[in-house]
């Protein structure tokens, strides 16, 4: 309400006073007493829901004193002839103070019913913004817009991280909100209103919950943000995988033609023939293990998971493997008396997975070194284990030799790999619902172990095998 409505609403009801008190002082002396209060009492009433508290209160006065110098005998003075009257102007003072208290808190009570409703509608249009703008970004925007409205602010600023706040939480016409979700701070609302805005008792939890909404559509927009962002990385890693797999396919048959005249060519005598061959079958197995590390990476590596003994699997890796040992020892110690330990696994692809663990042991092995083969039953799974006692592997680096292409900066400048037996190892147990991990040994070197699920076998499947 302003200055000029309220002085309006004041010369209004004065007026009306003056008016009722001119009609009815000439007629003052064939009119009842009784009935003179009532149209007073009605002023006052009127007076206190239109203009307030600070109104009624001054017209009950003025009706008090209007009364009592017009119509109370002697008339036109303030003395109370009878205890009486006097009785009488009390009780209609009292009355008038009354009526007006209660009708102030009504309208209060009121206007804050209002102001709740008010609020109500305004955090319901502020989740149906939040939540049915396309972008996550325009839900910052109209959130940011709503709360402006609803606090009838300037201007409302909705942005990520902590801005800097110097010359700002001091100014009175400017309100700093930071911004939380689950506990940890996502930005900061910055509210601008154009003079110093005081806020009313019960209207902190109101702007609560618009930071709250607030948060929630910055956070909306950080995780949309992030969801972009991965699915174009998985975009580009789709690509990179496709690309490899044709570009690996299609260097097959070259490679093939290459194969076959540097034969011809040793067949004639030719002294480099047999150094071509070498490459051409070191590059057409770089080539093979490509193509199946993007199959491996797409889900379609054909595999038969199937029940087989640990002791099978692991003989099988270890002959194949004993031609490369070069001066180092290679065994796969068995107790005897332990029963025998049995899995669900594809056979050749985990005989791949450790003749891959071996070769790699066997590489960073020195001579005289010894690499073993270990196999245990740890609850639900088979467990194979390939330990050496080579220079072990940085912490920072246990978890990237797993990937595609990378070599340890410790290792030489060309071990005649190109860092794919690893990260094909664990894709292949990974895709046989394993795993492949790496463990520190104790007094140096390392362990790799190849985690596979166990079965548990009876004498009747035996003879079913």
């Amino acid at each position: 309400m302003t200055p000029r409505s309220t002085l309006l609403r004041w010369l209004l009801w004065v007026g009306m006073l003056v008016a009722v008190t001119a009609a009815l002082v000439p007629a003052r002396d064939v009119t009842e007493q009784m009935y003179v209060p009532l149209p007073y009492l009605l002023l006052v009433l009127g007076g206190s829901v239109s203009g307030g508290r600070r109104l009624g209160y001054t017209l009950a006065a003025a009706s008090f004193f209007v009364i009592n110098y017009y119509f109370q005998a002697p008339y036109d003075s303030i003395w109370v002839g009878k205890l009486l009257d006097f009785v009488t102007l009390a009780a209609f003072l009292l009355t008038a103070v009354v009526a007006t208290q209660l009708l102030d808190r009504a309208r209060v009570d009121r206007d804050k019913a209002v102001r709740r409703a008010d609020e109500v509608d305004a955090l319901s249009r502020l989740g149906s913004e939040s939540l049915s703008a396309a972008r996550a970004g325009d839900a910052v925007l109209g959130v940011a817009e709503m709360i402006r409205a609803s606090l009838g602010a300037a201007s409302c600023d909705i942005v990520p991280g902590a801005p800097d706040a110097h010359g700002l939480r001091g100014d009175p016409r400017v309100m700093v909100q930071p911004l939380e979700v689950h506990g940890h701070a996502v930005g900061t609302m910055v509210v601008r209103f154009v003079s110093p805005r005081p806020f009313r008792e019960g209207e902190r939890t109101f702007i609560d919950a618009l930071t709250h909404y607030a948060a929630l559509a910055l956070e909306r927009e950080r995780l949309a943000a992030e969801v972009e962002r991965a699915e174009s990385l998985r975009q580009g890693e789709r690509m990179r995988e496709f690309v490899l797999a044709s570009v690996s396919h299609d260097l097959r048959t070259p490679l093939a033609s290459i194969k076959a005249l540097a034969q011809e060519e040793q067949r004639t005598g030719t002294s480099r023939a047999a150094d071509i061959e070498q490459h051409v079958d070191r590059l057409a197995r770089l080539v093979a293990e490509l193509l199946d590390l993007s199959r491996l990476r797409a889900r379609s590596f054909p595999l038969a998971p199937e029940l087989n003994a640990a002791e099978d699997v692991i003989g099988a890796a270890v002959r194949q493997c004993t031609s490369l040992a070069e001066g180092k020892h290679l065994a796969a110690p068995l107790d005897s008396e332990a029963p025998p330990l049995y899995g669900t696994f594809d056979y050749v692809q985990t005989l791949r997975i450790l003749v891959n663990l071996i070769e790699n042991a066997l590489r960073y092995t020195p001579l005289d070194g010894s690499v073993e083969v270990q196999a245990r039953r740890e609850g639900s799974e088979l467990v194979i284990a390939v330990l050496d006692r080579g220079p072990g592997i940085a912490e920072s680096e246990r978890e990237r030799v797993f990937d595609a292409f990378y070599r340890p900066g410790s290792a030489a400048p060309d071990q005649g790999r190109a860092g794919l037996g690893l990260a094909i190892a664990r894709s292949l147990a990974e895709a046989q619902g394993g795993s492949v991990r790496f463990v520190p040994r104790e007094g140096g070197g390392s362990v790799f172990e190849v985690r596979l699920p166990a079965a548990d076998v009876d004498a009747a499947q035996l003879e079913e095998s």
